[in-house]
């Protein structure tokens, strides 16, 4: 087994170390920042702006669209280097970019399936987050069974008329436009009946709801369609057809390496925090159980990577996505939800300050973790659903 990258690979790592090492402090204000700690959900005064201006600063350094043919303006990335890309964002705490689903999901949709005409209207502006796009895939009645969804598009001459609600649309607020699932023919077996089409989010009729999270925030929302006309240029695929479509969809995201979980980059926070955490008239660090723990961690993170690795060769190989990215959202996301349950436990009474409240430890960096930890065991998948995949397609198990 060779687990080192090639030289070609490695050549790429130390380009994007240079580059970001040349231009990450400027995006940063000149100085590392507590926001960019905290994952996906959070955005903080002033964060969205700040990461609109990442992601076009990477744009304008040929860093977005990595896997994207060099004629839409990626740079034909292999999987190694996609991998390395992620890894690099993971180890320097990057903001994250703005138009993650355009470029996972929508830019590669419409290369694969989209009109030229299409194609030359969208996917410029995805790259450069001149337009940013939100799915509108999951209903309050069709979550995990999203084929039972019921937001109808009816035909009125070369428009569609669509009524109805989705939910959970990550960045809906912030959006320009949405890949959207409707219901186009309502006697159809419900997987037949789904057409996909894209819905500018600024169209009369169209409202968005922000959901608050426990951690006060809200980056995803409630959306409603009230008699929303949408051209019927717009629909991917054939009508009726969607469900194939959304599939697709769904597979460029099971199949994406870039948004790597960096867990040992939280390991290693952690043995920071125990090291300067007084606990007992001395530091955390000094307590065997403490750092029992904290190896523990280690190991964990260690076997997550090179899990990770195995589903990295099945996809060099040729060989479709196995069960290793089931387990990797499983195990990271319990993974991290544990290991910021025991910073709480290290903290004391320090855990019970909010984020950036006076006097909190840490800024209160943990506090926040430890509420938004929960949200990853739910997007994505729910862990529960996870469990269910792993032992029914991968153990074989009787259903329960």
């Amino acid at each position: 087994m060779d687990l080192d990258f090639s030289a070609e690979d490695e050549a790429f790592r130390q380009e994007l170390r240079s580059w970001l090492a040349a231009n990450l402090s400027e995006a940063r204000g000149g100085s590392g920042s507590v926001d960019d700690k905290l994952g996906v959900l959070h955005e903080g005064p002033g964060g969205w702006e700040r990461r609109l201006k990442w992601h076009r600063k990477l744009n304008e350094g040929g860093w977005v669209g990595l896997s994207w043919p060099k004629e839409y303006g990626g740079r034909d990335a292999t999987i190694t280097q996609q991998l390395i890309y992620g890894e690099e964002m993971a180890r320097v705490n990057a903001p994250m970019l703005v138009n993650v689903l355009g470029i996972m999901l929508v830019g590669p949709t419409l290369i694969r399936l989209g009109t030229q005409e299409q194609k030359k209207r969208y996917i410029p502006k995805i790259l450069s987050a001149e337009e940013i796009w939100c799915q509108g895939y999951s209903e309050p009645n069709a979550g995990s069974d999203v084929a039972s969804l019921q937001t109808r598009a009816i035909e009125d001459g070369d428009s569609f008329i669509v009524n109805g609600q989705k939910i959970w649309t990550s960045d809906a607020h912030h959006a320009d436009w949405c890949i959207l699932l409707v219901r186009t023919d309502l006697e159809a077996p419900k997987h037949k009946g789904i057409s996909y089409i894209l819905l500018d989010m600024h169209s009369p009729g169209v409202t968005v709801r922000p959901l608050v999270q426990i951690t006060g925030e809200a980056s995803f929302n409630e959306v409603f369609f009230e008699d929303v006309r949408v051209p019927k240029k717009n629909l991917i695929g054939e009508k009726n057809q969607g469900w194939q479509v959304a599939i697709m969809t769904l597979m460029f995201d099971r199949a994406g390496v870039v948004d790597f979980f960096d867990a040992m980059g939280i390991v290693n926070e952690l043995v920071e925090l125990a090291k300067s955490l007084p606990s007992n008239g001395h530091r955390a660090w000094d307590e065997p159980n403490v750092r029992q723990k904290l190896a523990e961690f280690a190991c964990e993170a260690s076997a997550l990577k090179f899990s990770g690795y195995r589903q990295l060769t099945r996809r060099l190989k040729g060989l479709p996505p196995g069960p290793e990215g089931s387990v990797l959202k499983l195990g990271n996301s319990d993974l991290n939800l544990r290991m910021n349950k025991f910073a709480m436990e290290m903290l004391g009474p320090y855990g019970q300050l909010e984020f950036k409240a006076p006097h909190a430890f840490d800024k209160g960096i943990w506090s926040y973790r430890m509420l938004s930890s929960r949200a990853l065991t739910i997007a994505g998948g729910t862990n529960e659903v996870q469990h269910n995949i792993i032992g029914e397609r991968v153990l074989g198990l009787p259903k329960g």
